[in-house]
């Protein structure tokens, strides 16, 4: 147990182009490094989702671990049409108490479906 609250002493905003389907859940197939973490770790607190593309319904998955194996969360995506009047689909996750990376962990992101998504660590960074 840490004896003082972990602060980020660099901030990072990383983003990753995801594009290929992947259905597994178990960290392995095509997934885009978002984040790896620094030799002291990483804390994150939000990431951003966004499509840039029209949707199907379908799922987000974040992973984590030495090699970025491990899954941590999984994020519904519904279809959604874009338009002139509909934005593209996004979402926000808040790690309400931060999503802590030890040294050198990875996070990676991968789309069920084969559709354009950007992910992005909007706070966040390296111990």
């Amino acid at each position: 147990m840490a004896s003082s609250p972990m602060f980020i002493g660099t901030v990072k905003s990383p983003s990753v182009a995801i594009a290929t389907a992947n259905a597994l859940r178990d960290g392995t197939g095509t997934l885009g490094t978002v984040h790896t973490a620094g030799a002291n770790g990483a804390r994150i607190d939000k990431i951003n989702i966004t499509a840039t593309v029209t949707t199907t319904a379908g799922m987000i998955r974040l992973f984590s671990g030495p090699t970025g194996q491990f899954l941590i969360a999984e994020i519904p995506v519904f279809a959604n049409t874009v338009s002139a009047t509909n934005p593209a689909w996004s979402s926000s996750i808040v790690f309400e108490q931060g999503l802590m990376l030890q040294a050198t962990y990875i996070l990676k992101a991968g789309t069920e479906k084969a559709e354009n998504f950007n992910v992005t660590v909007v706070n966040g960074g390296d111990i």
